[in-house]
């Protein structure tokens, strides 16, 4: 049960046409240099166990040989480099990033002191179309995001809300778009399925709307394109210096000019049902006058956040327009992307190990699954639930975390850090580390996570990145698995999935981990 590896020649030559525009860019970047680069780059035909920091260059070179097996070039640096690395730009772009998959510094930084280690404000104007959602912010805004959200999404029927509202979109949704493809035997791509099933429940979550994406006429959404855009900027602005993406933003072109029109989409879409929901809220509260409205559940996020107390004074203005704007954007992009991203890889995980198929099906082949039953039904579901796990060990749908230390410290590993740097965690490295998870880290392997006693066995947050660690441990993560379970055993239990011949499954090159190319599948009724 081994999972195919990234850096083979035929992945190596389906990313080329990925890195293309990255690479491109950072060639335009360095033509002064060029001489120069040329000549690191001969060096760089020897295999480098670790990045050699160049003259003017810094360690560039490396980055710009590599850059279409990324994900895996950063594997191997950590594997040289005992988890632990600085890697240092060009001299002239203030590029200077530890680089760190060691849980001790992992816990370090997103527990033992959290509070040294923010977002940041280069983070935050990096990614600034988030503006001060609870994915952007930090100290007393975050907090009281966190105590929001906290009171919405632990509400006892939240749970119940949530399994109907996906229970509801499977059957309006999901069930006939694979009924449709299994009877007329068209290819669908099951990513894409994935993502609309996602982003039509979190709109309904967060706004009480349902964009109705998921058909059979797959219809063209575009603040859902929009979101998918924002998302790959977010890795390229990260991969060059910040002067370059501002000076393209500043002469609007590229990926930046893709950026700002992305922007827009998701602007005029949010605050549309923004007025919309302070419309009906006016309405609904001079229907009753004598009834205090705001005592009234909230069943979705805007709701909660507009009934806030007006006559609050404190870091928020929670009746402007734009934090309502960046609350929504921030839950879009959570709510969508990570659970569609994880369910593809599932499948296709399962495609390539049939024995760990085989063992799903067994567990799952006396099981009646309902709107009633389903918590306590799943809960019993060991090594399904395992299976998951393993997904998320091995494909975490968000690759990187970002850190900007306060004051200077020193971390476990020994390593001195200051303001003036960026400490990175990548998830995905982290998952794949041999001094982590053993000589079998790469292998398909559910068995990891169940104990001698069969239940399921537990792996700190700081080992387990998948879903955050410390005080921003996911609030949704109980969310993503009760969809993730819902949808996959209907799937399982009633349909057979087969992947197209030769199509190409490689990873996107963009924050969040997708595949590139979608998941083509061929889908039947197995009953």
């Amino acid at each position: 049960m081994v999972v195919p590896q990234q850096g083979s020649t035929y992945e190596y030559t389906t990313l080329l046409a990925t890195s293309y525009d990255l690479t491109m860019e950072y060639v335009v970047i360095f033509i002064p240099l060029f001489p120069l680069l040329l000549l690191c780059c001969y060096f760089l035909r020897r295999k480098n166990r670790l990045p050699t920091n160049w003259p003017l260059l810094g360690m560039f070179p490396a980055v710009l040989k590599n850059v279409h097996r990324i994900h895996d070039y950063f594997i191997e640096v950590m594997e040289n480099s005992h988890s632990t690395f600085f890697f240092k730009g060009p001299w002239f772009t203030n590029m200077y990033v530890l680089a760190t998959v060691d849980p001790a510094n992992v816990n370090h930084v997103m527990s033992k002191n959290f509070g040294n280690y923010p977002k940041g404000s280069k983070l935050k104007e990096m990614l600034n179309v988030l503006g001060d959602g609870v994915a952007n912010c930090d100290s007393l805004v975050w907090k009281y995001h966190r105590k929001i959200a906290q009171s919405f999404f632990h509400h006892p029927k939240f749970h119940e809300f949530l399994v109907n509202n996906t229970w509801d979109k499977l059957e309006s949704g999901l069930i006939p778009v694979l009924d449709h493809a299994s009877k007329n035997s068209i290819e669908v791509d099951l990513q894409d399925l994935f993502q609309r099933f996602t982003f039509d429940t979190i709109c309904i979550i967060a706004m009480d709307h349902d964009p109705g994406s998921l058909s059979i006429d797959s219809p063209f959404i575009p603040s859902s394109k929009a979101l998918d855009d924002v998302e790959e900027v977010f890795f390229s602005r990260h991969a060059v210096p910040s002067y370059v993406w501002k000076f393209k933003r500043w002469l609007d072109i590229g990926d930046e000019n893709k950026y700002r029109k992305a922007w827009k989409i998701l602007d005029n879409f949010i605050y549309k049902f923004i007025a919309l929901k302070r419309e009906t809220l006016s309405k609904e509260k001079s229907s009753m006058e004598n009834e205090d409205v705001n005592n009234e559940v909230s069943t979705d996020l805007l709701t909660l956040y507009i009934k806030q107390d007006e006559n609050y004074e404190g870091p928020i203005d929670f009746q402007s327009e734009k934090f309502l704007r960046d609350t929504i954007l921030n839950y879009f992009l959570a709510g969508r992307d990570t659970t569609s991203a994880t369910l593809s890889w599932f499948f296709y995980l399962l495609f390539k190990n049939p024995p760990v198929a085989s063992k799903i099906k067994k567990e799952l082949e006396n099981i009646t699954i309902n709107r009633g039953n389903f918590k306590e039904v799943s809960n019993k579901l060991v090594y399904f639930h395992s299976a998951l796990c393993e997904t998320l060990r091995l494909y975490p749908p968000v690759v990187f975390e970002v850190k900007s230390p306060v004051e200077a410290d020193i971390l476990p590993s020994g390593h001195h850090v200051n303001p003036d740097m960026q400490i990175i965690f990548n998830m995905y490295a982290m998952g794949r580390m041999k001094s982590i998870w053993g000589d079998d880290c790469y292998e398909f392997k559910p068995e990891r996570w169940i104990s001698e006693q069969g239940k399921i066995r537990h792996e700190p947050s700081y080992k387990f990145l998948a879903f955050n660690a410390g005080p921003r441990t996911c609030i949704g993560k109980d969310m993503a698995f009760t969809q993730m379970k819902i949808i996959v055993i209907t799937i399982i239990q009633n349909y057979v999935i087969e992947v197209v011949d030769e199509h190409r499954v490689v990873p996107s090159i963009s924050m969040i981990f997708r595949m590139k190319y979608g998941f083509k599948v061929r889908i039947r009724r197995s009953r």
